[in-house]
C-alpha cells in the first residue's frame, strides 16, 4: 500500500499506523491531555490567523473547554456566507468535500491533502475494528458508480468490489452477492440502508455468504438492519461509523456495539435548545469541532443531529478508553413531538411496524406539533382494519393517544441526496443560539 501512497502522493499508511498502533491504545488520561492540547492549539491558531475568527475578537484564557463556549455556533449557512474568510491556506492547493445536502443545505469545506488523508486514515482505522485490513477483498456500496481513473486504480489496489448504494435492482444485488461469494470476499461496507437491502435479498434468495465484518456508515443502522445482517451474513462483527463528509469522524462502534468518540480528531458538544451543555443521559443537539484541520477550521459546527452522551464513569469492556456516546438518535428532523410532549424517534416507529407485513414502506410526516401523517405503501397482504390494529399498538407503546392520518401512496420518494427518510419533521425545533 506504500505504492498507492507514492502514486497518490499521500502519507496515508503512516497516519493509519499512528491511529492503529498509538492513538487507539492511549489511556483515558492521555486521551484527555491530547484533546486539551489540540483544542487549545486550534483556538489559538484560529483567533490569530483565520479572518473569520479574528473578527469575533474572542479573548482566550488558556482553558479551551471554557474558551470554546465563547464562539458562536457555526451553521452550514454561516460557512457558506463567510467562505473566503475561513481559509488559512492557499485554496488552489486544497481539496473540497461536500455533504449530501440531506439536511436541506449542502455543506462545503476545504482541507489540505494531508488533512484529507488524516480524515481517511481515522476512518480506515475504524474499519479495522471489524477485522478488516487493507488488501483483504471487500464489497463496498457507494454513490459514485462512475469511478474515474484514480478511483478505479484505488479499487484495484484495495481489492474493492464497488456497487451502487441507492440504485439497487434485485437482480443486480443477487449478481453482486454471488460474485462476492465466488471471489471470497469477507467484508462488506457501505450505507446502512443499502447493506440491509443486500441482507434482505440474500435471505430471500437463500444465498449463503458469510462475511467476517460489516462496516456501516452514512445513515442510521437500525436494530432491524443489524438483525437482518446477522441472519444473512453469519453474525459478522458489525462496525458502525458516525461522521460527516465534511471531515468529521465522530464515533466508531467496537465489537461490543459501543460508540467510541474519536477525541483526538473531534471535540463534541451536546447542547439543549438554548445552547447549554446537557448532562449525560440527556438528549442534545450535536455540535462538533475538528481538531486536526487548521487550514479551514470548523469550530462548533452544527450538524442537525441529536445524540445522548454516556457517563464518563462508564468504561467499555473492549479495552479502548475513549469516552462514549450512549445513543445516536439522528437528525433533529428525525423526531416527532406528541401533544403530551413526548419525542418519538425513528426507532420507535420501526420497532413495531416491522411486525406488520401489511405495510411495505412508510414515512412519518409532521407538519404541526402534536399531529402526524403516515404515508404508506400497501403490501399484497394488506387488509381493511389493519390500520386500527397498528394504531392500537402505537398508542400503547407511546402511552399516549394522538391524532394521526394514514395516507396510502404508490411511491414514497427518497430525499434529494437519495437517502431514504423515515421521518420528515417540517416543524423541527432547532438550536436557538
Amino acid at each position: 500500500m506504500r505504492t498507492a501512497d507514492a502514486f497518490l502522493k499521500t502519507n496515508f499508511i503512516r497516519q493509519l499506523h499512528n491511529w492503529r498502533n498509538h492513538l487507539h491504545r492511549l489511556n483515558k488520561e492521555q486521551l484527555q491531555q491530547l484533546q486539551h492540547q489540540r483544542l487549545q492549539q486550534l483556538l489559538e491558531h484560529s483567533t490569530k490567523n483565520i479572518p473569520y475568527y479574528k473578527s469575533l475578537n474572542v479573548q482566550l484564557t488558556g482553558n479551551p473547554y471554557e474558551d470554546i463556549k465563547k464562539f458562536p455556533i457555526l451553521y452550514k449557512s454561516t460557512v457558506r456566507d463567510n467562505m473566503d474568510a475561513l481559509f488559512g491556506n492557499d485554496k488552489s492547493k486544497m481539496v473540497v468535500e461536500r455533504s449530501s445536502g440531506s439536511s436541506g443545505i449542502q455543506g462545503e469545506v476545504w482541507m489540505t491533502k494531508e488533512e484529507h488523508t488524516q480524515y481517511q486514515a481515522v476512518q480506515t482505522s475504524l474499519w479495522e475494528w471489524s477485522g478488516f485490513r487493507i488488501g483483504k477483498p471487500i464489497m463496498q456500496t457507494g454513490i459514485t458508480p462512475y469511478r474515474g481513473f484514480v478511483k478505479t486504480v484505488k479499487d484495484i489496489l484495495f481489492r474493492t468490489q464497488y456497487v451502487s448504494a441507492y440504485n439497487i435492482s434485485y437482480d443486480n444485488a443477487v449478481a453482486n452477492l454471488k460474485k462476492a461469494k465466488r471471489n471470497g470476499v469477507k467484508f462488506f461496507g457501505g450505507f446502512a440502508a443499502s447493506l440491509n437491502v443486500y441482507a434482505e435479498v440474500a435471505l430471500k434468495e437463500g444465498i449463503d455468504i458469510q462475511f467476517e465484518g460489516v462496516i456501516a456508515w452514512g445513515d442510521k443502522l437500525f436494530d432491524m438492519y443489524k438483525n437482518n445482517i446477522n441472519k444473512a451474513f453469519g453474525n459478522p462483527i458489525i462496525t458502525e461509523l458516525y461522521g460527516t463528509a465534511e471531515g468529521f469522524v465522530i464515533t466508531g462502534s467496537c465489537s461490543k456495539g459501543r460508540h467510541h468518540i474519536m477525541t483526538p480528531q473531534t471535540y463534541i458538544e451536546l447542547l439543549d435548545k438554548d445552547g447549554n451543555h446537557v448532562a449525560p443521559g440527556e438528549l442534545g443537539f450535536v455540535v462538533v469541532t475538528r481538531l486536526d484541520c487548521l487550514s479551514f477550521p470548523l469550530i462548533r459546527y452544527y450538524l442537525g443531529d441529536l445524540a445522548i452522551r454516556e457517563s464518563e464513569y462508564v468504561a467499555c469492556t473492549c479495552g479502548k478508553h475513549y469516552p462514549l456516546l450512549q445513543k445516536i438518535i439522528g437528525r433533529d428532523t428525525d423526531i416527532i413531538q406528541t401533544p403530551g410532549g413526548k419525542y418519538l424517534v425513528v426507532q420507535f416507529f420501526v420497532g413495531f411496524l416491522e411486525h406488520f407485513n401489511e405495510i411495505q414502506q412508510f414515512s412519518v410526516v409532521q407538519r404541526e406539533v402534536g399531529t402526524m401523517e403516515i404515508e404508506f405503501i400497501k403490501s399484497p397482504t394488506y387488509y381493511d382494519g389493519v390500520i386500527e390494529k397498528i394504531n392500537e399498538v402505537m398508542f400503547k407503546r407511546a402511552e399516549e393517544v394522538f391524532p394521526v392520518e394514514w395516507i396510502p401512496m404508490d411511491v414514497i420518494p427518497p430525499t434529494k441526496s437519495g437517502k431514504p427518510q423515515i421521518i420528515r419533521n417540517l416543524v423541527a425545533q432547532k438550536l436557538a443560539v
